[in-house]
């Protein structure tokens, strides 16, 4: 069994909180902007365009995190209402996050009329990345409940702060790893990707195939989850649902669109699609009228 000790948060004053999982989500986002910015350069797109899709996709991916965090917990904000907003307390949604931050950011790429698809198949790998680092703080938090379990390799928190206290199973009970398991699922992803990168067209391709491979693992994964249940007969939850939707939408996408090709094919289609004009340039033309 591996125990867990460590408190789940680093600072908590009054209704606000800061978190491992908070922290290492912060640091995972960032990371992938970075690396967002920096891949991008090699396809001829500005950074600066990436930094001001990235600040639309955040916000709308917090939003999106935050609502399904709600949806999933409804009788409980219907009773408190005002706390729905305070996302600052703790409590989002992955799913929304990444379907919330999807929409924004392409919305705003296809407004400012940057390609949006190339560089929605840049992020693909990154957010596996981001993924992969937030929960590593969920490890440390424990926040997650899970089945219980008597295997070897079963988390057991016993930090008397830990969210596992308000689990079935409680402080001190050996429960399955889902959140090792994800992580596990997500570097497994992000191998898939990485290889494919430079193969699959056309643009959005690789996006499409990122979100089936999580909506794959997290409701397989899901089933090992103690959340809430919204379909009895079968154990379904929320999560489950909504990899059920997504995968309804991209599988068919992938099946009658998506291909393999050349690296250089790859390469040409992207470049072929890049703005022509950057936004520096834009900016030294706007300084000179």
């Amino acid at each position: 069994m591996i125990e867990i000790e460590a408190a789940p948060y680093l600072l908590k004053f009054g209704t606000f909180i800061l978190s491992w999982h908070g922290v290492f989500s912060f640091i995972g986002v960032a990371g992938a902007v970075f690396l967002v910015g920096r891949w991008a350069r090699f396809y001829g797109i500005d950074s600066d365009d990436v930094y001001s899709i990235a600040v639309w996709a955040i916000i709308s991916g917090v939003i999106g995190a935050r609502l399904v965090h709600v949806v999933d917990n409804l009788d409980y904000y219907i009773e408190n209402p005002g706390l729905i907003v305070a996302v600052w307390s703790g409590g989002i949604g992955v799913w929304g996050g990444i379907l919330g931050g999807f929409i924004g950011g392409i919305a705003y790429a296809l407004v400012v009329k940057q390609p949006a698809w190339i560089i929605a198949d840049i992020t693909a790998p990154a957010l596996l990345l981001a993924q992969t680092i937030g929960r590593l703080g969920d490890i440390v938090n424990g926040e997650h409940c899970a089945n219980a379990t008597d295997l070897f390799y079963g988390f057991i928190w016993s930090h008397q702060s830990s969210p596992a206290v308000y689990c079935a199973n409680g402080i001190g009970a050996s429960v399955q790893p889902v959140i090792a398991m994800e992580i596990v699922w997500n570097l497994c992803s992000l191998f898939v990707l990485w290889k494919m990168r430079e193969r699959i067209v056309p643009s959005g391709m690789l996006f499409a195939l990122y979100l089936s491979l999580y909506s794959v693992g997290r409701f397989m994964i899901s089933f090992l989850r103690e959340d809430r249940v919204w379909f009895e007969p079968l154990g379904l939850q929320e999560a489950h649902f909504i990899a059920l939707l997504v995968l309804v939408i991209v599988v068919p996408v992938l099946a009658f669109r998506a291909r393999l090709s050349s690296k250089e094919e790859v390469r040409d289609a992207i470049i072929s699609n890049i703005p022509k004009v950057r936004r520096s340039d834009r900016r030294r033309q706007q300084r000179n009228n």
